[in-house]
């Protein structure tokens, strides 16, 4: 389908700028995504590793700060097939890494959180809180789900890091596409983490997509400031997505070590690794990246299995004073990140939007 423009996207949203703060688990807080609504964007909170009550606490508290359009993103991965002989031969292999810091490592590895595919009580919860958005991430959700979202009157999105998963997209009904360029920091959200990955950028997946499907396209990936913002829109992208340049605000959930890690030489060489949480994902250099860029793929036991090791393991070292393995994911814009409130770097964005639209 040719390129055509979406009147009215913005409205869909609710939102004045076409700015969406990243839905980070571990890292967006109702207070960040608060801000980022109330200025203009549209906030979001990462709920893929919570359970149903956990997560609708998560979105009372936005609510308690603003009244505004909110973005709840989950995880539509494949359930994880246990493997005990894969999983026993990981903590193995990891026992070294434990006993370095003075701990030992877990006995046995369990899956620390649900896909959406099969968290009935999720999907209850989102119906009847009704954000404005819900977001998928590493897939698509059933139709039933897609059906009840919309039947709640929600707006939704699902991530795209190729031409197929995006045609997928269109097809099973979803409203737009968030392109999601090799750049990117944290998972991948590629459908099957075994497939072969094309690993677009963003600036040539965000052009194919406009190019070749009928939906509202959102670019993620390396966007840092409002020029890049502004290369997304003239590429035809109705919205940028932006994580990384989050991490260090006010209100960010990062904790001193990422932080200092964000702010450091880490932040020129990011990488992708699949060993901390068992699927392909952005990270910056540390030691565990350093540790797992030998490990074949295919040692590593099924997302999440895997982060159950890896939250271990960052327990372990944290106890000891060594930071260095944190799930620490940072796209490759990673050296422009400002440490701001939230609300300055949304006015700091919008300012750059404006002056980098003027040429």
């Amino acid at each position: 389908m040719a390129t055509r423009d979406h009147p009215g996207w913005l409205e869909l949203l609710g939102i004045r700028l076409p700015i969406i703060q990243a839905p980070m688990a571990g890292v967006s807080s109702p207070a960040m995504a608060a801000v980022a609504t109330e200025s203009g964007g549209l906030g979001s909170l990462g709920v893929g590793a919570m359970n149903a009550d956990a997560a609708r606490k998560e979105l009372h508290r936005f609510r308690e700060l603003s009244a505004g359009p909110l973005n709840v993103n989950v995880f539509v991965h494949r359930p994880a097939r246990v493997d005990r002989a894969r999983e026993a031969g990981w903590l193995e292999r990891l026992r070294p890494e434990f006993e370095r810091w003075g701990a030992s490592a877990p006995a046995t590895l369990q899956e620390p959180y649900r896909s959406f595919l099969v968290d009935d009580a999720m999907l209850a919860m989102l119906v009847e809180e009704k954000p404005k958005v819900v977001s998928f991430h590493f897939g698509l959700p059933h139709r039933r789900q897609v059906d009840a979202l919309h039947d709640a009157g929600i707006v939704l999105l699902a991530t795209a890091t190729n031409v197929a998963e995006a045609e997928a997209i269109e097809a099973a009904g979803i409203d737009a596409i968030v392109a999601q360029g090799y750049e990117a920091g944290g998972h991948r959200g590629m459908f099957d983490p075994d497939a072969e990955d094309s690993r677009l950028g963003t600036l040539a997946l965000t052009r194919l997509l406009v190019r070749t499907v009928g939906l509202p396209v959102i670019a993620a990936g390396g966007i840092m400031d409002g020029a890049g913002i502004a290369a997304a829109l003239a590429l035809g992208a109705g919205a940028a997505q932006l994580g990384t340049a989050f991490i260090a605000t006010d209100e960010s959930l990062a904790d001193a070590g990422f932080r200092e890690r964000l702010f450091s030489d880490a932040a020129r060489c990011t990488t992708m690794t699949r060993v901390i949480s068992g699927r392909p994902a952005r990270s910056l250099a540390s030691a565990f990246t350093q540790w797992g860029a030998d490990v074949p793929d295919d040692n590593v036991p099924d997302y999440p299995i895997a982060y159950d090791a890896g939250k271990a393991l960052n327990r372990a070292g944290k106890a000891a004073g060594q930071t260095g393995y944190g799930a620490h994911w940072a796209g490759q814009g990673a050296p422009l990140a400002r440490a701001l409130s939230t609300r300055t770097l949304m006015q700091a964005l919008e300012a750059e939007l404006i002056e980098a639209s003027k040429h």
